[in-house]
């Protein structure tokens, strides 16, 4: 038996949403009562009362949904406008009509977090013919997978853009996590097979393990088929619980995503199965616990961190009703967001005082942020770390 030393966390926080989250101004509701400033008072912003971004996101109420809740509400609050939720389950019927519904609701923007591209089609059609304006947060177009999709969301004067993570790296650097614990017989759980965030994981997946095996030709490791979970802790529990009947030697498991739920689930299967100390667990989107989780085994590493991808899809979508951003047609604009990965306890700490006792930005941050251009924006999208966040800090 292996000792593992690492446990899982995130800002856990529970915002009672049901499948639409009332508009009104934004208060800031914090998780893990985390502290948005540094103390004084936020500084003043143009009137923006009559302004109104709606979010169709998969969940404003599990471990990640609510962490990007938290950090929505408190943008709003600091640029005093009205923000408006609607829960979509990445249904796909679902996140096109809550396009729909967020439109009728007169929102001027939204965000939002699809789960194929497929539905971009439809999101993007109606925010034309609505004349609003549209971002995506943790998603963007694929270029060679759905060029049609893509042509069509270049030529949209509505179309603002896309905030998204490396995916494909992101699954290289978990993997490997795995590889150097010595882990080589690894069972995978996705949650939605057409998710394109979950495609770009898998993609990195596979790399990480091609590449280990092209270079270690006598320590070969493995990776199975995926199991798939959905976005319940149910769905993660059942898949754990079946890939480990279907391999007994599995001594590592990566439930790949779908915002926190599904990993809970497939600790509490292996926790059940008396396999803490034999089967390593990596994922993304970190949990309430991580920091415990990391110390005592039953989690070998995460990337997550990055529930401030939306805050900076809100500020795109905030600055095109603004009419500071313009002229969208014929362009595709991108702001790549950076994973935080921690595979230690000390590594989390930082992590805690940073992101989960505290907001890394203030207030009076967010509104100097929403004064960028996007060329900055997209730059202090990519400078966000525990080191900037600490820094920031002081």
């Amino acid at each position: 038996m292996r000792i593992k030393k690492f446990a899982k966390s995130l800002l856990g926080v529970g915002l009672a949403a049901s499948m639409l989250v009332g508009c009104g101004s934004a208060g800031g509701a914090k998780s893990s009562g985390a502290k948005s400033g540094k103390g004084g008072a936020t500084p003043t912003v143009t009137d923006n009362s009559k302004i109104k971004i709606g979010v169709s996101i998969w969940s404003s109420t599990d471990v990640l949904g609510s962490q990007c809740k938290t950090m929505i509400d408190e943008a709003a609050k600091a640029l005093g406008v009205k923000v408006q939720y609607v829960d979509q389950g990445h249904v796909s019927e679902k996140v096109t009509a809550s396009v729909e519904q967020l439109c009728a609701a007169g929102c001027q923007g939204i965000i939002i977090c699809n789960s194929s591209d497929t539905e971009m089609t439809s999101a993007i059609k109606t925010c034309n013919d609505n004349k609003v304006y549209l971002s995506q947060f943790f998603r963007v177009i694929s270029k060679d997978k759905n060029p049609d999709i893509y042509k069509a969301a270049e030529a949209s004067p509505y179309y603002v853009g896309a905030v998204h993570e490396n995916e494909v790296e992101n699954g290289q650097k978990l993997v490997k996590i795995l590889l150097d614990k010595g882990d080589r017989d690894i069972g995978l759980i996705g949650w939605e097979q057409g998710d394109a965030t979950w495609l770009g994981r898998y993609e990195g997946y596979k790399k990480g393990v091609e590449d280990w095996n092209k270079a270690n030709p006598n320590d070969k490791a493995k990776l199975s088929e995926p199991q798939y979970a959905g976005t319940t802790s149910e769905g993660g529990s059942k898949a754990a619980e079946a890939l480990m009947a279907a391999d007994p030697k599995l001594d590592a498991l990566i439930p790949a995503g779908g915002g926190g739920d599904p990993l809970q689930g497939a600790i509490a299967a292996i926790e059940r199965a008396g396999k803490t100390q034999d089967i390593d667990v990596v994922s993304t989107d970190f949990l309430p616990d991580l920091g415990e989780r990391l110390a005592n085994g039953s989690m070998a590493g995460e990337s997550g961190g990055h529930y401030c991808d939306p805050l900076f899809s809100f500020l795109m979508v905030y600055n095109a009703i603004k009419g500071n951003y313009k002229d969208f047609a014929g362009k595709f604009n991108e702001i790549n967001f950076p994973y935080l990965y921690v595979s230690s306890a000390d590594d989390y700490a930082d992590y805690d005082k940073y992101f989960v006792k505290q907001l890394p930005y203030t207030d009076d941050e967010i509104v100097e942020m929403s004064k960028m251009s996007l060329s900055d924006l997209t730059k202090k999208a990519a400078s966000l770390s525990i080191e900037d966040a600490a820094s920031r800090a002081k």
